[in-house]
């Protein structure tokens, strides 16, 4: 995750706080150089400072929003100022996922981090379902005599099954630690996600043998 902050003591305090998450941590010390650290690397949740020197929490939010690589990476903004619901609804409007304010509880905001986390995790799990899903069509047989699915098939279906289940306790898991309306919209995508999946599952599943068939992710 990237951890974006003008002061090193509030970096070296948000490490602390998150290290029991078992994540790589990277550091920015100001939007420029969290932009640079985006170009090249992934994250699955990006803590922003809004109040920085220069390139400020919203100015920096806008420019991720922006970019097609890292726009739908969950930003949580975090600020030591608090302007009433006006400049809370800015930090909305630019994109945020939540809204935390200085000082904030260590144990919320590692808990809302950690719904995030796992989100993101759910997600590369889809992209090798995805990878499964195209070897199978590049010609292993999708059933058995009598039509049961085999091998790579049946275990593409056994995974998707499992991340369709966990994908749910994670949606209620946001629902209790995220109080704003944005933050269901990182687990729609999954779920939007996941029945493209299972579409394009149930398709290959009832194909022809000689047929390919048109799936979700292809129009």
């Amino acid at each position: 995750m990237l951890l974006v902050d003008d002061r090193p003591e509030n970096l070296l305090a948000l490490e602390a706080i998150l290290s029991a998450l078992d994540q790589t941590l990277v550091r920015a010390s100001s939007g420029e150089e969290a932009l640079k650290a985006l170009l090249t690397d992934d994250f699955a949740v990006i803590l922003l400072d809004v109040q920085m020197p220069g390139m400020d929490g919203f100015e920096t939010a806008a420019h991720i929003k922006r970019r097609e690589r890292t726009r739908d990476i969950p930003i949580i903004f975090l600020t030591a100022i608090n302007h009433g619901p006006h400049h809370t609804f800015r930090g909305y409007a630019a994109g945020a996922v939540d809204y935390i304010s200085k000082p904030f509880d260590p144990w919320v905001l590692r808990a809302k981090v950690s719904v995030f986390v796992e989100l993101y995790m759910k997600n590369v799990q889809l992209h090798e379902q995805a990878a499964l899903l195209r070897l199978q069509l590049e010609g292993s047989p999708r059933s058995d005599m009598v039509g049961r699915p085999t091998g790579l098939l049946a275990e593409l279906s056994a995974r998707l099954a499992a991340v369709e289940e966990e994908a749910e306790a994670i949606t209620k898991k946001l629902d209790e630690t995220s109080a704003n309306a944005t933050g269901g919209l990182t687990a729609d995508h999954l779920e939007q996600r996941l029945r493209r999946l299972r579409q394009a599952l149930d398709a290959l599943e009832h194909a022809a043998p000689g047929d390919v068939p048109a799936l979700p992710w292809q129009g």
